[in-house]
């Protein structure tokens, strides 16, 4: 498991597929508002689900979260060791936040840090998953939901998965998530917060 060549070949491979803007291609390929126009301005399924088109948003939620599960599957296919595997999912996740076809400005990766997680273990993603439902739903704030479950996301990693560099990655794309919802949380703070089903002009 050396940080080789080979090591940066599989972050690149995920990084590149990470880095395609599902929610931009969606909301073209459906007549929809680019979703960096509208809303929070955040190209990713929450704000393409704003338009009202509940179809474009799944698709969206869809290929942003296999987008980094593809990611560790096509590495792991083409012989990738452990390292491999997970610096193609974190590549993917970065590619995603930090889209090179965006000029950099990406989504805050919620959906694709979920196809990260599940392409480590799927009780690692199912448990993550069911803290965002619960959090979501219980609170209607979609934000809170991806804090909360980056939160857990962690302490989940270290329990489950049985490498720490694994659980290092899923550590730091916790990390990047809230650090992306930093907006998110002040305007939870201050109460003025969207939440889940609204339209935001």
């Amino acid at each position: 498991m050396n940080f080789d060549i080979h090591s940066l070949s599989f972050l690149a491979l995920g990084y590149a597929l990470g880095s395609v803007p599902f929610a931009i291609l969606v909301s073209r390929s459906f007549g929809l508002a680019d979703p960096r126009t509208v809303g929070s301005g955040n190209p990713g399924a929450t704000n393409v689900l704003r338009s009202g088109n509940k179809l474009a948003a799944l698709l969206t939620l869809l290929g942003d979260a296999l987008k980094g599960w593809l990611a560790m599957l096509i590495a792991a296919k083409l012989g990738a060791d452990m390292l491999g595997v997970t610096l193609a999912g974190f590549g993917a996740f970065f590619g995603h936040v930090f889209s090179v076809f965006l000029r950099f400005k990406g989504g805050k990766g919620v959906a694709t840090a979920a196809g990260v997680f599940f392409g480590f273990s799927w009780q690692l993603g199912l448990l993550v998953l069911a803290v965002w439902l619960i959090t979501a739903f219980a609170s209607r704030y979609s934000s809170l939901g991806a804090i909360v479950a980056s939160i857990a996301a962690p302490f989940a990693a270290w329990w489950l998965l049985p490498y720490p560099q694994q659980a290092l990655a899923v550590s730091a794309i916790a990390v990047i998530v809230i650090r992306r919802h930093r907006e998110n949380i002040q305007r939870l703070i201050a109460g003025t917060e969207g939440k889940m089903g609204s339209k935001k002009k």
